[in-house]
């Protein structure tokens, strides 16, 4: 049921690494002309002006990057301005902080979930993270053992926010159909 256009959406895409995330989010964010914030580009930002270490440290500045999405969200949001964010949100964190934000700001949400079949998941994560395209501060060949099945599936990035929910399959992205997808969410915050 579309929500009145006069208040902010949030639209939150979501779901284990390598589901496709990021290209959805700056698809999304071309087409309604709106912000995309996504923690690995505050991220990678960080890695660049502190330098780079081990996994803790990648976590550490992961950790700082969300705080800086959600101030940004946040700043966003009171101006009135929709969004785009996007990150393997963990629902068990990021879920109070959207109702919050949703709430203070009398936001619209729509979470996008992006999900895959785990052995999909983990050969798209362990070809970028040997690419020479992923930053190296991510430090992505030390997740390998954390590729389980717990941190991949479903369960781990859902969020019930008390919104409009989309649920896509992108184990082939031949197979997503984009532009029916940019339709339901045209339908929605329009």
């Amino acid at each position: 049921m579309p929500r009145p256009p006069d208040l902010p959406w949030l639209i939150i895409v979501t779901g284990p690494p390598g589901a496709g995330k990021t290209s959805l989010g700056k698809l999304l964010a071309q087409e309604f002309s709106i912000p995309l914030i996504y923690k690995d580009g505050f991220k990678e930002i960080l890695f660049d002006v502190l330098g780079w270490q081990d996994r803790p440290w990648s976590r550490q500045l992961g950790r700082a990057s969300i705080a800086i999405l959600f101030h940004v969200a946040e700043t966003l949001l009171k101006a009135g301005q929709s969004l785009v964010v996007e990150s393997n949100f963990e629902a068990s964190l990021a879920a109070p902080a959207f109702i919050d934000l949703k709430t203070r700001y009398h936001a619209n949400t729509l979470v996008i979930l992006c999900l895959a079949a785990r052995d999909v998941l983990v050969q798209r994560y362990q070809a970028r993270a040997e690419s020479s395209a992923r930053h190296p501060g991510h430090n992505d060949q030390s997740l390998y053992p954390e590729l389980s099945a717990a941190n991949l599936g479903r369960e781990r990035y859902f969020m019930d926010l008390g919104g409009a929910l989309i649920e896509v399959d992108t184990s082939d992205f031949a197979q997503v159909d984009y532009n029916k997808m940019i339709e339901i969410i045209r339908d929605y915050i329009t």
